[in-house]
């Protein structure tokens, strides 16, 4: 796929450094969709995307309560609020829906893990990053541009 980029992350802290520089390029209203298998790092790349965005509070998975939003840190340098969601345990879109994403999503980053093929109707352009663990625990990301300027903004990765 055209503006299609791919990223070796070696180690664990190299996916959060890798977030961290991903965070530069999100905008208000931007949807980011992780697909990988368990643990292959999207909670790391998302804790690195907090970093970035200078975030309040320690980003971790929220499989449990589902999403949790994370304000930004004047004292940090924060610029945009982060929703973090895990789908993981969603049925369908119908859930989803329940979730009432979409209020917050013009003003946030909204970064889902397992969302693939039940969250992109809640923005018109998305960035999908796959990420992929190989058996030498190296780490693989994929990011595939679904409409907008995505495609130009990974070209200055």
């Amino acid at each position: 796929m055209i503006g299609t980029v791919h990223h070796e992350l070696s180690t664990v802290d190299d996916t959060r450094a890798f977030g961290e520089r991903l965070a530069r390029l999100l905008r208000a209203g931007d949807l980011v969709v992780l697909v990988g298998p368990l643990g292959a790092g999207k909670t790391a790349l998302t804790q690195g995307i907090g970093a970035g965005l200078g975030v309040r509070g320690d980003v971790t998975s929220p499989t449990f309560v589902i999403a949790r939003v994370h304000p930004p840190d004047p004292a940090r340098g924060g610029r945009l609020p982060l929703v973090h969601v895990d789908a993981y345990r969603l049925g369908g879109a119908l859930e989803v829906d329940d979730l009432d994403l979409d209020a917050s999503a013009e003003d946030s980053v909204t970064v889902v893990e397992w969302g693939q093929g039940l969250v992109e109707q809640l923005a018109d352009a998305h960035l999908e990053v796959r990420i992929d663990r190989l058996d030498d625990d190296t780490r693989t990301a994929t990011l595939i541009p679904h409409g907008g300027d995505w495609a130009d903004r990974l070209a200055t990765l």
